[in-house]
């Protein structure tokens, strides 16, 4: 295992004609804080899709923590410990702040299907503890009082605070945020700047 968290390898993504990340080297040592920074069309959420499996890369290799990644289905992905956000916010919008929260959790519990169908002891006990790290979640991303109001009527900063709880739910070694601040305004920027540091 190196010191890098992440290698990326020549990574390429065509979409027919276009190129639209060509054959990318990034690397992201174990503990840093890494920025991302190009304009807009620049390919930058195109390479977050291809690190998180929602695109499979046209050549190249994604390492993370020392397995190939490249192929691997999202939840797979997810599962080895990449958390992400999106550009464009994509909540559950009539579940409520602590459910979208759960739902980033799924990959790290261990309930069955036919112990979920009968509600056995055990299911009881870790869905009660799942409630109560995404209730912990919530207060550590700034939404201390949100936790059964809908996503979807949360102001639009809130929503942004409400995802990152979310993919910090997933227990990720590589947390990618992609433009978190999109659309925030100067006040709500600065606030999620502190959040983030």
């Amino acid at each position: 295992m190196t010191d890098n968290l992440i290698e990326v390898v020549k990574l390429r993504k065509e979409f027919g004609g276009l190129v639209a990340t060509n054959d990318v080297d990034f690397t992201i040592p174990r503990g840093s804080i890494v920025s991302l920074i190009g304009p807009n069309g620049a390919g930058k959420t195109t390479f977050f899709n291809q690190i998180t499996g929602v695109y499979v890369p046209t050549s190249g290799s994604v390492i993370f923590d020392g397995v190939e990644v490249v192929g691997k289905p999202p939840h797979a992905i997810t599962a080895l410990g990449i958390g992400r956000t999106f550009q464009n916010i994509r909540l559950f919008a009539q579940m409520t702040a602590i459910e979208n929260v759960m739902v980033g959790m799924h990959c790290r519990l261990g309930s069955g299907i036919l112990g979920s169908i009968f509600r056995t002891p055990g299911v009881r006990r870790e869905e009660a503890a799942a409630r109560e790290k995404a209730r912990e979640l919530l207060v550590y991303s700034g939404l201390p009082k949100r936790h059964e109001e809908q996503s979807g009527s949360l102001p639009y900063g809130d929503q942004r605070r409400l995802e990152v709880a979310r993919a910090l739910a997933t227990d990720p070694k590589l947390l990618l945020l992609d433009e978190p601040t999109a659309g925030m305004n100067p006040q709500e920027s600065a606030d999620f700047t502190a959040f983030v540091r």
